[in-house]
């Protein structure tokens, strides 16, 4: 067992956050911490690291065990670039690697005893250095760094130069490379693309320690957790499995618990209906069997009504008028800013009734299409065409337009008069806007309370043709789940671009893949889509050809551009060769090598020791280096 959580109490001021809340964690347990906004979450994981002080109970780590904290808003050191940043959590190595240099050096100018010190010295140094992955440290600095969606030309970057999301990106690498024997993490996912998410899932699953998460991102969830600890109404609730099995057996629950309780309040009517019968025969015998029943009635455990889906909060999307069939038509589109080219020759239509993810990676030009097509861009080249009776409404997070000095109640009932206080106050709670937070004043909201206000009045609207942006950021799993589900409703037209893999794998029923100016289409979900891109990648490691999915602009190659593309193959394959075979051979001397020092001739001379630990150096430096352009080459 790595960690343990007894019986552990907080409040603020006199509102009771958690209450007897007991779990643990073992050895490489992957677990994650779920709850609505303000369930207590991040609350808990502060008491865990000591950030926090609890008012009971007892957090208590295995003896010698190590952790290490991701917080929403991680610190990092301004002064240092990205690369020098991640490099001083392996100041340890630098400093080993220092020792042994200076141990060769005075191996040189000794004899004797002395010479026999410190030979043993530099045995056991040079053991812990690799035992410590000594020789490999700045590949996998860098590895961490590109998995976390940093580019080379990055790496020299002041870390005060970042914006907030970059600096977390950078806090995390820093604590993967650390390797705690227990990794907590609060919201990992919100600053990284698909690819780095992707990267991370892989990561924490291989990773030899245990690890414990909170997130809303459900896909994630069920990747990597094999424990869910649910905090519901102050209580800590455990339940074995992903997060989709967690959800299947909290309906469970919830539903033999509302059984239960519908079943004892029935007794319970029941019981008081007799009580009123025996009274009024108004006899002594009678009003004993009363007197009885009412005594068994208060000894009687009266369960607790559970928390219900709130179906009244759900949303109904209906489009005011039906648009025509081809809703957008784009053609040849082309956009720039300055000198980076997003895209040259894009194209791509949708039609009445879809519902179409664009993804892809950071930068790519994702919400550059959503903002052209919402003419808030102008277009470089290309012509975008709106179908007939198309009624666009659109969500941007940057583009909210609301008005400051009314309140959200106001904001809402100003701009759909007919809707009753009851339909206002349900979908502002949709949105988490619950109780007197409607009297708020839009100016007192932060952005992310304002982007919630805006994607609740576009949920109300009747447009036929609804373009979204990241519209789930900001939102528990809850209000996702009802997001999720008026999409799937809706009659009318949606086009949107998420990170959410869950969210788009419940939503979208087309998926455009937007990669190197190009979009790729794949008819399905995100299941779907992974599906087809592993095929795409089992192809080309099979065959060597690409068979990736044509973007929408097809056009048949040129017998001149078949010919520069099997030149092209030919070529990829026998570099392939050639690095298989200079690391077959490094391989071996490596080997080679390592039976020389431990001949009895050798492992006495200083000199021809010191000669061979350098070659070996240098042979695990190369390999590095081609194993790395090996999988370049294989991608």
């Amino acid at each position: 067992m790595v960690l343990s959580c007894q019986n552990i109490e907080k409040a603020f001021l006199e509102k009771q956050v958690l209450k007897n809340c007991s779990f643990h964690i073992e050895d490489y347990e992957k677990a994650a911490i779920v709850g609505i906004n303000g369930a207590g979450k991040t609350t808990l994981l502060r008491i865990i690291v000591g950030e926090l002080e609890a008012d009971g109970g007892l957090v208590t780590f295995a003896k010698d065990k190590t952790f290490g904290y991701l917080s929403q808003n991680a610190a990092v050191n301004g002064e240092n670039t990205i690369y020098e940043e991640l490099l001083s959590v392996k100041q340890y190595l630098i400093d080993m690697e220092l020792r042994i240099r200076t141990l060769e050096q005075q191996m040189k100018l000794s004899e004797g005893k002395e010479l026999e010190e410190l030979m043993e010295q530099y045995a056991a140094c040079t053991h812990s250095f690799e035992a410590a992955n000594g020789y490999a440290y700045k590949s996998e600095l860098t590895g961490v760094l590109k998995g976390l969606g940093f580019a080379e030309e990055e790496f020299s970057k002041p870390v005060s130069t970042l914006s907030g999301g970059q600096k977390t990106r950078v806090a995390l690498g820093k604590l993967l490379l650390q390797k705690p024997d227990l990794i907590i993490l609060d919201e990992p996912t919100n600053h990284l693309d698909m690819s780095s998410i992707a990267w991370l899932e892989t990561y924490l699953l291989n990773y030899k320690g245990a690890v414990l998460i909170v997130s809303h991102d459900r896909y994630f969830l069920d990747r990597i957790a094999s424990k869910i600890i649910e905090i519901d109404n102050t209580q800590v609730t455990v339940f074995q499995g992903n997060y989709s099995d967690y959800a299947a057996k909290k309906e469970q629950l919830r539903a033999a618990k509302m059984n239960a309780w519908l079943n004892q309040q029935r007794e319970i009517k029941h019981q008081e209906e007799v009580i009123e019968k025996l009274r009024s025969f108004n006899r002594e015998k009678s009003i004993r069997r009363a007197e009885s029943r009412e005594k068994m009635l208060e000894k009687m455990d009266v369960l607790e009504k559970p928390t219900e889906v709130k179906a009244d909060m759900k949303i109904q999307l209906t489009p005011r008028i039906i648009s025509g069939n081809d809703v957008c038509e784009a053609e040849h589109l082309a956009k720039s800013f300055g000198n980076h080219c997003l895209f040259t020759d894009l194209n791509f239509s949708i039609k009445r009734g879809e519902h179409v993810a664009i993804i892809g990676d950071n930068g790519t030009g994702k919400t550059t299409i959503l903002k052209l097509i919402n003419e808030l861009t102008p277009l470089d080249g290309g012509k975008i065409k709106l179908g007939s009776k198309v009624q666009i409404g659109y969500y941007d997070q940057e583009h909210h337009v609301l008005h400051s000095d009314k309140t959200l109640f106001e904001e809402i009932s100003d701009e759909y008069p007919t809707l009753i206080n009851t339909e206002i106050r349900n979908t502002l709670a949709a949105f988490l806007f619950t109780g007197d937070d409607v009297f708020k004043r839009i100016k007192d909201l932060s952005g992310g309370e304002r982007g919630r206000v805006s994607l609740a009045k576009l949920m109300l609207s009747e447009c036929n043709f609804l373009i979204l942006d990241e519209p789930t950021n900001h939102l528990d799993i809850a209000s996702k789940e009802i997001l999720e589900d008026a999409l799937n409703q809706y009659s009318g037209t949606v086009l949107y671009v998420s990170h959410d893999r869950y969210f788009i794998n419940r939503t979208a029923s087309r998926i455009l893949e937007l990669e190197h100016g190009h979009l790729n289409n794949y008819l399905g979900n995100y299941d779907y889509y992974l599906e087809k891109k592993e095929e795409i990648s089992l192809s080309e490691n099979q065959t060597g050809i690409s068979s990736s999915p044509a973007p929408e602009s097809e056009s048949k190659l040129s017998w001149q551009e078949k010919k520069e593309e099997q030149a092209a193959r030919r070529k990829k394959e026998n570099a392939i060769r050639k690095c298989e075979e200079k690391i077959s051979s490094l391989e071996a001397r490596e080997k080679e090598i390592e039976e020389q020092m431990l001949l009895p001739e050798i492992c006495t001379n200083v000199e021809e020791l010191t000669k061979l630990g350098r070659e070996k150096e240098e042979i695990e430096e190369e390999l590095l280096l081609l194993m790395d352009e090996w999988e370049e080459l294989n991608k």
